[in-house]
This record gives C-alpha cells, sequence and structure tokens, in this order.
C-alpha cells in the first residue's frame, strides 16, 4: 500500500477527529512528517506550542497486540532506565493504539511525545556519535536480556527465513530493480554462507533476545551532546549484533565503516560484554540486513527511499557480497 497524498490528506482529517482520544485540544494542527513504511504526522498545540508525534500505521504489517507490545517495552524502558526514547501516549479508552476508519479499512494510529534533536550526518562527527549508540545499544540489550514482557507480548521473530528467505517480510530481494543474472548469483552464494556462519553462531548462549532492529541514522536524534532512538517499530527478536548492521544502513560501503564498527563496539563494551564472536559475526549480519534492504526496495519501489537509491542498490548489494564471500566462491 502506498501512501498517496489523497490518503495521507484523508488520514490527516481522521487524525484530526480522532484527537480527544489523546486528549489533544481540537484546534492541535497536524502537519505531516515523513512516510515510509508508515506516516508519521506532528501535532501542535497553538496555544501552549507543545508538540506531539502521531504515527499511522499501514494496515496488514502489524497487528494491534504487535503494536501495543512495541509500546509496552517503550514504557518499560522510559520507568526502568535512562534512555532518551519516545513515550507512548496513553488515550481515554483501556488501549493506547487508536483505530482510524476509512474507506473500508481501518489504521492503527498511536501518539508519542515530542523529542528534540536533528537525525546525525555520514561524516567525520558520526564516529563519537557511533560510540554513545555502541553504549545506548548495549543497555537496550541490558534491559532486554532482564526484564518480563507481559504475558500477551507478540512481536516479530527475526530469523533467517523471515529475514532473507524467498518469503521473507520484506518481500523477496530477487525481484530487486536492475538485479543482474551475474549479481543474483554471487548474492545467493553469500546467502549460503550465511546460512553456515550463523549455524554455528547459533550454537552460542545469549545471543538472542529483543532488538530494536532499525537502529539507522533516520531514527536516531541528536542535540548538543545527547543522542536519542525513536521507531520502534521493527523491534523484535533477533540476534543481538544485528543492530550494528541496522546501524548502517544505506551506507555500508562507505570507507567510514570500520571507524565507526570500532567506535559502536568500544561503547558497547562499556555497557555489556561484546566478545571476539560478536565481532566477527557483524560482517554477517551486515550483509543480512544489506540483503533484507534490497528486498525492501523491491516491494517498496514508488517510496521516496526506493527512488531516490535508484537501481544501483543491487549492484551494491553484490558488491558487498564480493567482498563478503572468498575468492573461490566469487570466481565460480
Amino acid at each position: 500500500m502506498t501512501f498517496t497524498p489523497a490518503l495521507l490528506a484523508r488520514l490527516e482529517q481522521r487524525l484530526i477527529a480522532a484527537l480527544p482520544a489523546w486528549q489533544l485540544p481540537a484546534d492541535t494542527r497536524i502537519e505531516l512528517l515523513t512516510t515510509s513504511e508508515n506516516a508519521t504526522f506532528l501535532a501542535r498545540c497553538p496555544q501552549t506550542g507543545r508538540r506531539r508525534v502521531l504515527r499511522v500505521h499501514r494496515p496488514d504489517y502489524h497487528t494491534r497486540a504487535e503494536i501495543e507490545s512495541e509500546l509496552d517495552w517503550l514504557a518499560a524502558l522510559r520507568v526502568d532506565t535512562r534512555l532518551r526514547a519516545p513515550l507512548p501516549l496513553s488515550t481515554t479508552g483501556p488501549s493506547p493504539v487508536v483505530e482510524l476508519a476509512l474507506g473500508g479499512r481501518r489504521f492503527h494510529a498511536v501518539g508519542f511525545d515530542f523529542i528534540e534533536g536533528h537525525s546525525p550526518q555520514a561524516d567525520d562527527t558520526l564516529p563519537a556519535w557511533f560510540e554513545k549508540l555502541g553504549a545506548l545499544t548495549a543497555a537496550l540489550h541490558e534491559h532486554s536480556r532482564r526484564w518480563t514482557p507481559p504475558e500477551n507480548f507478540v512481536r516479530t521473530r527475526w530469523h533467517l527465513d523471515s529475514m532473507i528467505g524467498p518469503h521473507g517480510l520484506w518481500g523477496d530481494w530477487r525481484q530487486a530493480p536492475g538485479l543482474t543474472v551475474s549479481d543474483e548469483r554471487v548474492i545467493a552464494c553469500a546467502i549460503e554462507r550465511i546460512h553456515r556462519v550463523i549455524g554455528v553462531y547459533d550454537r552460542l548462549s545469549g545471543r538472542y533476545g529483543l532488538v530494536h532492529a532499525d537502529l539507522r541514522l533516520a531514527n536516531l536524534l541528536v542535540e548538543n551532546d545527547q543522542l536519542a532512538v525513536i521507531d520502534f517499530d521493527d523491534c523484535g527478536f533477533c540476534w543481538y549484533a544485528f543492530d550494528f548492521a541496522a546501524a548502517i544502513s544505506f551506507f555500508e560501503l562507505d570507507p567510514l565503516i570500520p571507524r565507526l564498527r570500532q567506535a559502536w563496539i568500544r561503547g558497547y563494551r562499556t555497557v555489556a560484554e561484546f566478545d571476539a564472536a560478536d565481532d566477527a559475526a557483524l560482517d554477517t549480519f551486515i550483509m543480512i540486513r544489506r540483503i533484507m534492504l534490497s528486498a525492501w526496495l523491491a516491494t517498496h519501489a514508488d517510496s521516496h527511499t526506493a527512488r531516490s537509491l535508484g537501481e544501483g542498490f543491487i549492484e551494491g548489494t553484490a558488491t558487498l557480497a564480493r567482498a563478503y564471500l572468498d575468492p573461490a566462491c566469487t570466481s565460480k
């Protein structure tokens, strides 16, 4: 489903009608912030200037129970830790999720408080932020390890089939525009190696749990020396080390990556253990994430992200696969 201008305009009207559910004034102004998997709006009170964020979910991606579970973890993080993350808004009803009926469909909407900041840039200032991100990510993981979710908690379980399989949750990378026979062959070869590496890594205990799963730059906010993380929409159960791979989404081939990797690990180890096996697995998780993004772009060809990256993205995925593989495999 594409968030067309006409659909966004109608959703904005539905949000205005639903403002009382969040106890927001009727004259609150609504404006679009961004669209990706979901549509996100800024709600601003004209009297006080106070801002909130309202997110409208794409239908058929997450169930109400899954969305409520995301908010359960966010609420627990706000109570149990000092991490800067959005506080979910309560509603006048029993659930923090508000339903918007539109054209025979039901859209789920949720609200958050507003966090000041802007996304960091992929430049020489980024390693310092990645050291902070490593520590923040470790704190998320430590909370995940000790937190007991409520009985009805349900989130995606990210595993190789759901991530990079032909019926993966984000689509099939083989449908990516611009994919050549040669590139398809080398990516398929990389997937064979991924299965071998993860098969060994999976035997190590304590490597898998509840993670953010989408800590890319667009979901980070920096303000002065503070770092905040937003958008837990893809949080689920996955390997903890995958969170680094998500953090370098869309610029995995940048020469800056080795410095970011070192900084992230350095920051992580100030909070929690990250051993040699975790470090060695990072290349595999980076490859997994890049293939996932290729699949996502194939199923979201009309998105701004897909249009801006173009057909060259899948070529870059094949380039990364060649670097990931040993020479014997890439020469086949």
